[in-house]
């Protein structure tokens, strides 16, 4: 991923050295199982942690040469450990140390986007309390529909977070495996004993069955898992997009000091944040997408994956990273226009009260259908004609001879539309 979209920490993680560091961290933990079962003698095992190392620079060489990094690897290390690296890599297949890393890879990865998750949960909870009952109109299709509350809004993501969080820690889980099974996934060469001793001193889980590799269905389901957090992160983007249009402005992301928006219109404050990570959660859905596309590998395996991987594994967890941080900014430095609000709510005239009208209208005995005809009749000469939807329903004459003055104020009640707010929170929130 380029440096722009990329946190140090994370970046870290998915360095080339990096890389090859945990390598050796799996390399150094399959020679301390055999120790530990006594096949690499003492002597032998205290060198290997002494000297085990590489240089990255070495590494690039030997690869210019063999075309093979897991050889290039070995050798480099081998030239820094001496005699004593003829135990290392014993029994060992490439994919035993490239997907065990894999597993000790993600699984940190995993958990840093975990706890970016658990960072914007606390934000979105505080943006829902914060404000709760602060009316605002809901749209459907666009268009305005009944009225509802802004921490209504910020519940709800809350509550899909909360679904992303859960999926993401059983992807996690489910990809934080390591193999060290041999060449067919037989153990032919090896003992399963030095599989369960490895990924326990790597704090991973064993493959119960693998063929050469880690399945890619466990692949797949960690990175749609990010490609389904993608999707949540724009729904919220567009959200805030549509909200921040000139004509609504019901909110506005944070504009600091000395900040342009325009090369040519000095008045310009734009969604950028919301538009970019729009676009930079396509990218993680499309990358889910290629994931799926690496399970059906020939037989026992074959590299098709490999090269796809390279990629989607550092640029997926990167930009989740990116995206999660950054959206948490955005709704920490949100401006919420209460004033707007209020403004937007009455645009379309009260109209929004029209089913409460038709219902009270059915309550009276009406047919429903005749109700309905009565009230839209009202709703559409209020819309041609720009006037105010409860004068003109307590001036009709057909409707007035079923509802009398003190049903029209119940109807005409705005306390209504958030009667069961309470109740909604403590069933997302737990409170």
């Amino acid at each position: 991923m380029i440096e722009r979209y990329t946190r140090p920490a994370m970046g870290e993680l998915w360095t080339l050295e990096n890389r090859f560091r945990v390598w050796l961290e799996v390399e150094v933990a399959v020679c301390e199982a055999w120790h530990k079962l006594g096949r690499i003698p003492t002597e032998d095992m205290e060198i290997i942690r002494e000297k085990a190392d590489f240089e990255l620079d070495r590494i690039l060489e030997i690869e210019e040469k063999t075309k093979h990094d897991v050889i290039a690897f070995l050798t480099a290390v081998e030239e820094k450990v001496g005699p004593s690296a003829r135990f290392i890599h014993l029994g060992c297949t490439s994919s035993d140390i490239v997907d065990t890393a894999n597993g000790v890879l993600l699984s940190r990865a995993g958990k840093m986007i975990l706890a970016d998750l658990d960072e914007f949960l606390v934000t979105l909870k505080d943006m829902a309390h914060t404000h709760q009952g602060r009316m605002c109109m809901g749209r459907t299709h666009g268009i305005h529909a009944e009225p509802t509350s802004f921490g209504l809004k910020m519940a709800g993501f809350y509550a899909e977070f909360s679904r992303h969080r859960e999926r993401i820690a059983e992807a996690v889980k489910s990809v934080s495996v390591g193999k060290i099974s041999g060449a067919v996934g037989t153990y032919a060469m090896l003992d399963p004993e030095v599989e369960r001793i490895t990924c326990e001193l790597l704090d991973i889980e064993v493959d119960p069955i693998s063929t050469q590799i880690v399945q890619r269905d466990r692949h797949a389901a960690f990175f749609t898992s990010l490609g389904l957090l993608g999707g949540g992160i724009e729904r919220l983007g567009v959200e805030l997009r549509h909200l921040q249009r000139t004509e609504v402005l019901e909110v506005e992301e944070g504009f600091s000091k000395g900040q342009k928006g325009s090369s040519a219109m000095p008045h310009k404050k734009n969604p950028i944040s919301a538009e970019n990570l729009s676009g930079l959660s396509r990218l993680l859905r499309t990358n889910g997408l290629v994931a799926m596309e690496n399970m059906p590998l020939w037989h026992e395996r074959d590299i098709s994956h490999s090269s796809v991987e390279r990629v989607i594994m550092p640029d997926s967890t990167i930009l989740a990273d990116y995206i999660l941080s950054r959206m948490n900014g955005v709704i920490k430095r949100l401006k919420v226009n209460g004033d707007n609000m209020d403004r937007n709510l009455m645009a379309s005239y009260g109209l929004f009260y029209s089913q409460r009208v038709l219902l009270a209208l059915v309550d009276s005995g009406l047919a429903r259908q005749e109700a309905y005809e009565m009230v839209q009749k009202v709703a559409m000469f209020c819309w041609e004609n720009k006037v105010s939807f409860p004068d003109e329903v307590r001036k009709d004459k057909a409707i007035s001879a079923q509802l009398d003055d003190g049903a029209l104020d119940e109807a005409f009640d705005m306390g209504y539309y958030t009667r069961y707010e309470d109740m909604i929170f403590k069933r997302v929130f737990g409170e």
